[in-house]
């Protein structure tokens, strides 16, 4: 296989097959010309005078018979277990009594040997969809984060000094359940995210109730129209407050279809749920806070920063506002 500082590349050896059999130069001189050894020059003279210039070109170096090659019947059933059971080479080996190594390169060679597209639950490929347009689609949810005590939380204190922390706040606030387990309350978090841009919406509140859910939503669809986005379908999962009457009435009222994925298929939710892990990572536990109220103050900025900054994987690395237009406050 030829390279960038190779002495003969397909250029050269043609030319090199051309001093010989067109100019009637030697093997020997010509070798000496190109520095390379006499064998190898009688070589590409040979195949340019069986095949032309076409011969000039590298061969694949793969043999034509490899009769120790894993059998496809045993490939089959190699792929088979990864694909539903989602077993890594090691416990497929040890399953079919093999080489790991042998496992590992039919997963290589069947491009199997990940498994980031491939549904943990039922082990299928990943079906991922994408409206064409911002509004088209908002996803809602909560998720739950555990309020800081002050003085900060054992994340970063350790559990003796992040639970005398805890229990001094739970007992200063009234939240204790019991001297071995105090609480210091929950911080719901309302997320609206449009399907097309990965666009963002939050707010922290006390509960998840349906009241709250539902004026979370009619600000938030305020707010997605002050950035030119209409908002025209909503998709929530199968709790309390987005299977209630007075939620879908709130839909109807804001001439806003609601949908719904069918039970245990948390999946149709999806890109919800991975922003709530971006939210966790980037916000939640990032860095250190000394206080509940700390982290809260902290939620706007990193909503903008994740707007209007931060790189998005699925949208080529730019920003979720690369794909809106005309967006207010773009740039700053």
């Amino acid at each position: 296989m030829s390279h960038a500082n190779a002495m003969l590349t397909p250029k050269a050896r043609f030319k090199l097959a051309q001093l010989v059999v067109e100019q009637h130069w030697t093997i020997t001189e010509a070798a000496k010309h190109y520095m390379v050894s006499w064998p190898t020059a009688k070589r590409w003279v040979t195949r340019y005078l069986e095949h032309g210039p076409e011969g000039m070109g590298d061969k694949s170096s793969r043999p034509r018979r490899s009769p120790n090659r894993t059998p496809g019947k045993l490939v089959k059933r190699i792929v088979a277990l990864r694909w539903r059971k989602r077993l890594g080479p090691v416990q497929i080996a040890g399953r079919l009594g093999i080489p790991a190594s042998t496992v590992h390169a039919v997963l290589v060679r069947c491009r199997v040997n990940r498994l980031r597209y491939i549904d943990r639950l039922t082990g299928e490929p990943i079906r991922r969809y994408e409206h064409t347009a911002p509004g088209e689609m908002l996803h809602v949810d909560v998720t739950k984060f555990g309020n800081i005590p002050d003085g900060g939380g054992h994340r970063y204190l350790g559990r003796v000094e992040g639970g005398k922390n805890s229990r001094t706040s739970a007992a200063r606030s009234g939240y204790t359940r019991s001297s071995k387990h105090p609480r210091n309350g929950t911080a719901y978090v309302h997320t609206v995210l449009d399907d097309y841009s990965r666009v963002a919406y939050a707010e922290i509140h006390h509960d998840e109730k349906a009241v709250t859910a539902i004026a979370v939503l009619q600000r938030a669809v305020a707010w997605f129209a002050g950035q030119g986005i209409i908002t025209k379908r909503v998709l929530s999962d199968n709790g309390s407050a987005y299977v209630s009457k007075a939620w879908k009435a709130a839909c109807a009222e804001l001439d806003i279809t609601a949908k719904r994925p069918r039970p245990y298929r948390p999946q149709t939710n999806g890109k919800n749920e991975r922003f709530h892990r971006t939210l966790n990572d980037g916000w939640a536990y990032a860095k250190f806070n000394g206080a509940e109220t700390t982290r809260r103050e902290a939620l706007p900025g990193w909503i903008h920063y994740y707007n209007h900054h931060r790189p998005h994987t699925a949208l080529g690395n730019k920003p979720p506002v690369s794909r809106l237009n005309s967006l207010p406050e773009q740039y700053n």
